[in-house]
């Protein structure tokens, strides 16, 4: 049994039209909420409402200063609802060894260790997790240009740890059943 052509068309034409629409109510019935969308407001004041623990050394205060302007781009809220403590640690692996031992190439790996803490009015209670970020830089005849090098990978990788802290703490203040009591 064959089908008419213009059947086959008019059916075409409403599946396009309404399988977004199905997928998009799907979504929203299962809870999902953009981590991006403007209209979550409710996430960005919380993360604005966020006090940041200093960090030591220069770079725990770099972090946390990339910390600050993502969470609170408009500056922080007139009372912190959560506090986050980050411990920041550093390591170097040398690669591509020549033949008298040096290194021409190295990776320089930052773990930050972070605790999200409820504040009153809210229950009492703690989420944690920790983020890597590795980056490579050149290992060069000159020490000011190792050097240079060294800190722009430096740079780069408290970019990427400042975001995927930003990103797994908003997860975590969305998602109130991560936090556990102290």
């Amino acid at each position: 049994m064959r089908f008419p052509d213009s059947l086959i068309i008019f059916l075409r034409r409403r599946l396009t039209v309404a399988a977004p629409v199905m997928a998009t109510l799907l979504l929203g019935a299962c809870g999902f909420h953009p981590v991006y969308s403007e209209q979550r407001n409710a996430s960005a004041a919380a993360l604005a409402s966020i006090a940041i623990a200093p960090i030591k050394d220069r770079k725990g205060q770099q972090l946390h200063i990339l910390l600050k302007a993502r969470l609170s781009p408009k500056g922080p809220a007139d009372r912190a609802l959560y506090r986050l403590t980050v411990k920041l640690a550093e390591s170097t692996a040398a690669l591509n060894l020549r033949k008298d031992g040096s290194a021409t190439r190295a990776n320089l790996t930052l773990t930050a260790a972070f605790v999200l803490e409820r504040l009153p009015p809210y229950p009492p209670g703690i989420a944690s997790g920790s983020a890597i970020s590795t980056s490579s830089y050149n290992v060069l005849q000159s020490d000011y240009a190792t050097l240079s090098a060294e800190n722009n990978a430096r740079d780069r990788a408290l970019r990427t740890l400042a975001e995927e802290i930003r990103l797994r703490v908003a997860t975590a203040i969305n998602n109130p059943t991560v936090f556990r009591g102290r």
